[in-house]
């Protein structure tokens, strides 16, 4: 636990899988003094959606929305969904979500909680989303389209959006930005990417990072690894001639 109390603590993309998210939070030992923010995707893929969102949901952490949770909220909620909408969730792991739920349909209490879902914090010195801002945008008139999913103009701008505020990610899985290893974070011009892939077999590591002493705390889902890393260690810095190469791969 680090030395300095009353941290912020931002938690990456889950994707249900529940355990290594419990070996993750005792590693880092959050007490009622610190703040614990999920950056969204709490859901599919992985095989405990649904208790991943009990947890947050009953514990009262701040959470995000992400592309995964209105996907499934797009689809609960518009009686008119195309086929090829629905089909496209389940293929992204919608499936195991609704296997987690080992009933026909998801508990409501856990519609509504996904409904109120902000789509970015701005906690001062940090700005939380899912996957960032389009930076040809102005930031009012940007909604959950580009909130949840903008990948390649946010990760390729060349100047902060932000003067004065580090834009903090997940949504786009690290090692797919180029230079970057499995479960080393990303860093670019004012943002910072902390998705390591926790559900995709190349990495497997799930990480929280600790903005108060930049510490960052992983656990690897697949083989129960856990290391703390003073941020320096654990980051690549993005340079903007390479972002232009960005990886056509696409997780969703």
């Amino acid at each position: 636990m680090s030395a300095t109390s009353h941290r912020r603590i931002v938690i990456g993309d889950v994707h249900g899988h529940y355990k290594g998210l419990m070996t993750l939070l005792e590693a880092i030992a959050p007490t009622s003094d610190d703040q614990v923010y999920f950056l969204g995707d709490l859901i599919d893929r992985g095989p405990q959606s649904a208790q991943v969102v009990n947890f947050v949901k009953d514990n009262h952490y701040e959470c995000l929305l992400g592309n995964h949770e209105q996907m499934l909220l797009n689809i609960l909620t518009n009686g008119h969904i195309p086929t090829s909408t629905l089909q496209a969730w389940l293929y992204s792991g919608g499936q195991a979500t609704i296997a987690s739920y080992q009933q026909a349909t998801i508990p409501p209490e856990h519609v509504e909680w996904l409904k109120t879902l902000p789509t970015y914090l701005d906690l001062g010195d940090v700005w939380l989303a899912h996957a960032g801002v389009d930076p040809t945008i102005p930031l009012a008139e940007q909604t959950a389209e580009q909130f949840c999913w903008v990948r390649d103009k946010f990760h390729t701008i060349d100047k902060p959006y932000f003067s004065d505020k580090l834009i903090i990610v997940g949504h786009t899985i690290t090692f797919t930005l180029p230079g970057v290893a499995p479960g080393k974070l990303a860093q670019g011009h004012g943002w910072l990417d902390i998705d390591t892939g926790a559900y995709h077999p190349r990495s497997g590591w799930l990480t929280g990072l600790d903005v108060t002493n930049w510490l960052v705390y992983q656990v690897n889902v697949f083989k129960n690894d856990i290391r703390i890393l003073p941020i320096k260690e654990a980051v690549t810095h993005i340079e903007l001639a390479k972002a232009n190469q960005v990886t056509a791969i696409s997780f969703q």
